[in-house]
């Protein structure tokens, strides 16, 4: 069955009035927006590849390969069930996701080197290790493509970096909590990560310091605690943390868990006397932000991450120059949750 307009404007993203203006030619469309339109309308067989009507043209199916931890993060399980869902819609893409292990550097770079000469290219949430910058190297020279998504690793060779400036995201987050708690009295604020073995998750602490040093001086963080983005651990640190500081004012949670800290809090009744900072807009942190224990989240879109790792990966591999959109940052507060 051929394709719609309504099919096109789903798989882009935007109205089927918007579709029908570029297909037929007309003003008042952005110039991205144009492209992601007819990029989609050519993926979809609505038309061939260089015009604006017709049949499609045959085009070699490309092997892409995405390396993604495993474990309990429900952004993670987000992204995987973005990448299934759109390369499901990609004739032209052969995808496959792989799970390892999460917080095991040789793990990955030992699946990263399985890789070599069976994929064109490798979209990976890494971390920044001596073995798995070398396995990245030498999936670079079998000739793959490598992308990183979601956290960056530098001094090696990857087409693009898809996700957001994590260091930003830090300094946003310290922002927030320092104008929820106010500048007048000293206060205490902890901070939970995943693993500051991935650089996203190092950036994050980074930038959250350096904005309380620079404009909140009477913010003091007394804990810095690694979860493994483990609901479990993550409850068994928040608990530990509330009984040992019954003037604890703030929480910024780095990374996954927020189940686990949410739980501790509850249980200690001070769910909404602790500011409560998480990242990624999922399902969980929807209800959490609904019952008030999740202050506010920083999102940084899923569908767009994987929309544009599969773009970047897929015309670098065919040759093809592709305009690079990085997601963008947003603050979600239970007024304006977005629909998942």
């Amino acid at each position: 069955m051929r394709s719609t307009l309504i099919d096109i404007a789903r798989e882009a993203g935007v109205s089927a009035a918007t579709v029908d203006r570029v297909l037929n030619n007309r003003a008042g469309v952005r110039s991205r927006t144009r492209e992601i339109v007819i990029e989609t309308a050519q993926r979809l067989g609505y038309i061939s590849a260089g015009s604006n009507s017709g049949q499609a043209a045959p085009e070699a199916i490309v092997r892409l390969d995405f390396v993604l931890p495993m474990g309990t993060n429900p952004y993670i399980k987000l992204l995987r069930q973005q990448i299934e869902s759109q390369a499901e819609a990609r004739p032209d893409l052969d995808v496959r996701v792989h799970s390892i292990e999460g917080f095991h550097p040789d793990t990955l770079a030992r699946t990263l080197r399985d890789l070599t000469d069976r994929t064109q290219g490798v979209g990976v949430i890494a971390f920044d290790h001596p073995t798995v910058r070398e396995a990245i190297r030498g999936l670079s020279a079998s000739g793959a493509k490598v992308l990183t998504l979601a956290t960056d690793i530098l001094h090696v060779p990857r087409v693009a970096y898809v996700g957001i400036d994590n260091r930003q995201a830090g300094r946003l987050a310290g922002y927030i909590v320092g104008r929820f708690l106010g500048t007048t009295e000293p206060k205490k604020v902890a901070l939970f990560a995943g693993s500051l073995s991935y650089r996203g998750h190092e950036e994050r602490e980074m930038g959250f310091r350096h904005i309380l040093a620079e404009e909140f001086p009477n913010l003091s963080i007394v804990e810095l605690r690694e979860m493994r983005d483990d609901r479990e651990k993550a409850y068994a640190e928040a608990a530990a943390l509330l009984d040992r500081y019954d003037d604890l004012a703030g929480i910024y949670n780095i990374g996954a868990g927020n189940q686990g800290i949410a739980r501790a809090l509850k249980e200690r009744g001070r769910e909404r006397s602790v500011v409560f900072l998480a990242h990624e807009a999922t399902e969980g942190n929807k209800a959490l932000l609904l019952d008030g224990t999740i202050d506010a989240v920083i999102d940084q879109n899923a569908r767009v991450e994987v929309r544009e790792a599969l773009n970047i990966l897929s015309s670098s591999v065919r040759g093809i120059t592709c305009e690079q959109h990085p997601p963008r940052l947003q603050i979600i507060f239970k007024e304006n949750i977005p629909e998942f």
